[in-house]
């Protein structure tokens, strides 16, 4: 145990602290801890009792004659009449708990920055024991869950626990997300005002408009400037974030699963674990708050294998209709312009046309592929690709096999089945023979043919779930869970990708156990400008699915030009979702040499930090990606539409060492956008420039004049 304090009136604090980060707590007594500081390291604490003393508040006025402090799990036995940390009751009765510490806090740092905090409280009157863990991690993101047990006899019914943590009261702006299909992660901006700012789901996953990170800071932050406080719900299933200021006290942040009615009823000596809530803090907006995220991620020891492979996925291409000659057409294209990694999408499996039939019937269609899949599989593998198949395994049909058979596997009420959703209804995966079934058919799926890569689907929210006659999405996500891990273990070397009719399932808990996620059902560069950026301060590049497709979106109509498809998709794990029997031979040579391009590039894009300038133009969006060491950039800007600015600002380059100087170049594989009437900077045709990283983040570069769905993309070496 490592604890600073002095040992008069047992004053204690545990102080963990990373990356410029530190959290302070207040151990002393017998209450649940107080945080007593979230944010910047402030260095040595000094006297811990001088501390305690002039931070202690007054109590608020005309309410309870104590102050109202800021715990761990926050309730109105410490006159907290905000949102709680805890809520529940025991058939109506003891609905508010009184948590005092039971044995003296765990406290354990670590050298090389950050540490774990464990905090065991109890109410045993009420029969409740809550055990709360904290992990600083070197990257400076703090992990919170807590885990609740009944100790007391009869049931305890809970309704809410969530991670919270204050904020700095100079926080006063609010940043989340909303968004649809083919529209995710759409950012909206408020104040952070007296009241409760609540953003929940109730879709059973995710959702298209979940906010996955809920922001709080300083005026005006952004990118590169401002003091930025994040919260993100690790969880796939119904979840909550929240951020309340009250006359009380100062502004929190919140996040953790939402319960719904009896969903959680533990029986004597039963626990419920809460999923992680992550909490991140910046002095450098939001740029510093990603690359902390991004950090966090990237140490994690089942981070997926470098490097992330350039994927062509069949969807785009053939939809429902399969033909061994096309797909295998399609595959020596594929593998000409340096594909790794051949997916074949829906359509495959019994009954399959379209999409109102044959989901649950995980068996090859033998009318389709009498020789089942081999013949194609092997024509991929022959080429030097890994070979990956679409799933949906949580999803059936009505029409199919499987729910005819077995109609009490639905994840419903009996005869009550949820309003249909793309012709779909939902397996009931915490049903014992349900799940053993679908492991069964993947594990059999996987093992034939050896498959590499699952795109693993997810394509209607969990309306109306029961199980075993009570609400049934807590433990549907956790047998997802158990799914993916036990098919995982069965098979160590397959990928999964989270997909759910595009970005719909995108969080930290379902990246526990899968390698990269579907940003989204649009390809359009234009759509895909915006969800990738905001995806992007949650999830780092390689796990980022970015693909180009055609040159007319399927789900916009928007046509684009080849080179701004290309710098779109560049920045992430590149793909294709195109059908390549269809190009010109000249468009398959621009694909080959772009291909080059991101496999050349990739090194510093899937382990670099991500950039984002504060660009005086919103027409226009100047990002990149720095090396760790600062001598190797890439940057790309974007035109979204068209400027008012007859000459454009400069482009202040961010993130670069002042005293190195550097070599600018654009990428010729994407080349120089061409305009009407062109309007070139004279440096972009008469070679390349040497300035240092100073200059270039001070005075900038002259910018081109573009078109709207043009950009520009330059590569930097330090000498």
């Amino acid at each position: 145990m490592t604890i600073t304090g002095l040992p008069r009136r047992d004053a204690a604090l545990a102080v963990l602290r990373a990356a410029g980060t530190a959290l302070v707590l207040d151990l002393a007594g017998q209450a649940v801890p107080r945080v007593l500081h979230w944010g910047a390291d402030l260095g040595s604490i000094g006297d811990c009792e001088d501390l305690l003393l002039a931070t202690m508040p007054p109590s608020p006025v005309a309410s309870v004659d104590v102050p109202v402090l800021c715990r761990l799990i926050p309730t109105q036995a410490d006159g907290w009449v905000g949102r709680p940390g805890i809520a529940g009751h025991r058939d109506g009765s003891v609905p508010h708990l009184r948590l005092r510490q039971v044995r003296p806090a765990d406290v354990e740092t670590r050298v090389e920055g950050g540490g774990t905090v464990r905090v065991e409280a109890a109410d045993t009157d009420a029969g409740i024991t809550v055990r709360t863990e904290l992990r600083m991690e070197p990257s400076g993101v703090l992990r919170i869950r807590h885990e609740v047990v009944n100790d007391g006899p009869g049931t305890y019914s809970l309704e809410s626990l969530v991670g919270l943590l204050p904020i700095g009261e100079h926080a006063t702006e609010l940043l989340d997300f909303t968004g649809r299909w083919s529209g995710e992660r759409t950012p909206q901006r408020r104040p952070l005002q007296h009241g409760l700012a609540l953003r929940e789901s109730r879709r059973g996953r995710t959702g298209h408009d979940a906010t996955g990170l809920l922001v709080a800071g300083t005026p005006g932050f952004g990118f590169r400037h401002g003091e930025v406080w994040a919260v993100h719900a690790g969880w796939s299933g119904n979840h909550v974030h929240h951020a309340e200021r009250l006359p009380d006290h100062g502004p929190v942040l919140g996040a953790g699963e939402l319960l719904t009615a009896g969903e959680v009823r533990l029986a004597e000596g039963e626990s419920y674990l809460s999923p992680w809530a992550y909490f991140a803090w910046s002095s450098r907006g939001l740029d510093g708050l990603s690359e902390q995220l991004h950090r966090f991620l990237r140490e994690r020891p089942n981070h997926p294998r470098m490097p992330r492979p350039v994927v062509l996925n069949t969807w785009e291409a053939v939809y429902f209709d399969h033909r061994l000659d096309k797909l295998t057409e399609l595959a020596d294209l594929a593998a000409r312009v340096g594909v790794e990694r051949f997916v074949l999408d829906d359509g495959w499996f019994t009954g399959r046309r379209d999409d109102t039939a044959g989901l649950g019937d995980w068996t090859v269609d033998r009318k389709v592929w009498p020789d089942g899949l081999h013949p194609l599989v092997d024509h991929v593998r022959g080429l030097g690709m890994q070979a990956g198949l679409w799933v949906e395994p949580e999803m059936v049909n009505p029409d199919s096999d499987l729910a005819r058979a077995h109609p009490e596997w639905l994840l419903a009420g009996p005869g009550r089945p949820a309003a249909p959703h793309r012709h779909q209804q939902v397996l009931d995966l915490a049903h014992p023979d349900a799940y053993a079934h679908l492991l069964a058919r993947l594990d059999a799926l996987v093992g034939e043919y050896r498959l590499d890569f699952l795109k693993w689907d997810h394509n209607r929210d969990l309306l109306e779930a029961v199980h075993d006659g009570a609400a049934g999405v807590h433990a549907q996500t956790l047998a997802v869970y158990r799914l993916l891990d036990e098919l995982r273990s069965l098979h160590p070397g397959l990928e999964v990708e989270s997909c759910a009719s595009g970005g719909a399932r995108v969080d930290y808990g379902i990246l526990e156990r899968t390698d990269r996620v579907w940003t989204s059902d649009t390809i359009d560069p234009v759509e895909r400008q915006a969800i990738q950026r905001w995806t992007g301060l949650l999830v780092p590049p390689e796990l980022l699915g970015c693909h180009l497709g055609a040159a007319t979106a399927h789900t916009t109509g928007r046509t684009t030009g080849l080179a701004f498809r290309q710098a779109t998709a560049l920045f992430g794990q590149a793909g294709i979702e195109w059908d390549l029997t269809t190009c010109t031979r000249e468009e398959l040579d621009q694909l080959a040499a772009w291909i080059r391009l991101h496999k050349r590039l990739r090194p510093l894009l899937h382990t670099g930090t991500a950039v984002h300038a504060d660009h005086p133009d919103p027409a226009a969006w100047l990002h990149g990606v720095v090396a760790h060491d600062r001598r190797h950039a890439v940057f790309s800007l974007a035109q979204l539409t068209r400027t008012t600015e007859s000459v454009p600002p400069r482009l202040r380059l961010p993130g670069l060492a002042p005293d190195l100087c550097y070599t600018v170049t654009v990428c010729p594989e994407i080349g120089i956008p061409t305009g009407f009437p062109p309007r070139h900077a004279p440096w972009l045709t008469c070679g390349p420039v040497r300035l240092t990283g100073s200059v270039l983040a001070g005075i900038g570069l002259a910018a081109p004049l573009l078109d709207p769905a043009h950009a520009l993309v330059l590569e930097l070496r330090a000498d």
